[in-house]
């Protein structure tokens, strides 16, 4: 927990993170920086999907509309949050030399688009049109 919340105050003084370490060869923390990028990209997709599922789609059922709509721009919301907390930590193991840190959200993201995915497909092929 205090490790997060170290993390958590360099997202909103990242100059700190000249303090530790080393400063990394450019290109990787450019890369990092991609990284970063990529997962709000997600992030912004997930939050559209979200939107797009309520607006665009008003023959869906109220609450099965609301609940698809609701675990996109829930998935999009983390997403976003996990983006600066990955750059964070892994722009500090750079510095100090150490490994990479590992992450088991890839997997649970992956989980929560497939399952949404899934209940779409279902949606679609039992036809739940609004009442």
């Amino acid at each position: 927990m205090i490790g997060f919340l170290q993390s958590f105050r360099l997202w909103f003084t990242p100059e700190r993170l000249r303090e530790e370490g080393h400063t990394p060869d450019y290109r990787f923390s450019l890369a990092n920086e991609r990284t970063f990028l990529a997962w709000i990209r997600t992030a912004l997709a997930l939050i559209g999907g979200g939107f797009a599922v309520d607006q665009f789609l008003p023959d869906l059922r109220w609450g099965v509309r609301v609940g698809l709509a609701l675990a996109l721009l829930g998935s999009g919301v983390l997403c976003s949050l996990r983006a600066v907390n990955h750059w964070v930590r892994c722009e500090r193991a750079m510095r100090r030399g150490e490994a990479l840190p590992v992450s088991r959200f890839p997997t649970v993201l992956s989980l929560a688009v497939g399952i949404v995915a899934v209940a779409m497909v279902v949606v679609v092929v039992l036809g739940l049109a609004g009442t």
